[in-house]
């Protein structure tokens, strides 16, 4: 089963040695989430080029991380206000696959900036999904998150209206601090405050989604940053 763990936000300009700290802190934090499931022979992060090269290891520790960061920005198409990307992913093993890609540090006025990590998982394996997205959340503040898969996302789409590139909630949804100020009581199965007061809200399968997301929809609580955008949260 593949899942999408994902975190959202606008512009927050940041150096690369802030940027290669916070991504330093999420390959580690995914790694031993991943545990057992990933963690075996073979487990190793690689690059993924952009201008499609062949994949490129990636040695552990903040200096290559920093140093990939600088190669991004030294490219030609690369733009301060659009950010840095990068793309890595996890060597396959016991048959889990992670790709984790990120856009930040710039500061759009339309496009916000984003940190999606991608697992693949074979059927019945056991991915802690919320504490995934809870260590997304600690290392890049986002304004807001999910984890969701195709299905959940159609439904969303079918039975509430959900536009893409929208504020959503999935399986699992966080809320930045003044998202999380807005949730009505009752909401979801479980809720816990992380540092800086936002909230994970654990919300169950399809028809609960759906009903969290019409309710924190009508709370403001999923109501979109405001166009241009010059904030990074709400």
């Amino acid at each position: 089963m593949r899942r999408v763990v994902r975190g959202f936000w606008g512009p927050r300009v940041e150096s690369v040695e802030e940027l290669s700290e916070r991504w330093e802190v999420t390959l580690q934090q995914v790694a031993g989430l991943l545990g057992e499931a990933a963690a075996g022979p073979g487990w190793a992060w690689r690059r993924v080029r952009a201008s499609g090269a062949d994949d490129a290891p990636l040695a552990p520790g903040r200096e290559p991380l920093a140093e990939v960061l600088r190669e991004a920005r030294a490219a030609d198409d690369w733009s301060d206000r659009v950010g840095t990307g990068l793309r890595l992913i996890a060597a396959p093993a016991n048959g889990v696959r992670v790709e984790i890609s990120g856009l930040a540090g710039g500061a759009p006025e339309f496009l916000l900036q984003s940190v999606v990590a991608a697992v693949d998982a074979p059927d019945g394996a056991e991915v802690p999904e919320g504490e995934l997205l809870a260590a997304l959340a600690r290392a890049w503040e986002p304004d807001f998150g999910d984890v969701s898969d195709d299905d959940l996302l159609d439904a969303l789409e079918d039975e509430a209206g959900y536009t893409v590139g929208d504020p959503v909630v999935g399986r699992y949804g966080y809320l930045s601090p003044v998202r999380a100020a807005l949730v009505p009581d009752g909401i979801g199965v479980g809720r816990e405050e992380l540092p800086g007061g936002g909230l994970l809200l654990s919300l169950g399968g399809a028809p609960e989604v759906v009903a969290a997301y019409e309710a924190l929809g009508a709370a403001g609580a999923l109501r979109p940053l405001p166009r241009p955008l010059d904030r990074a949260a709400l």
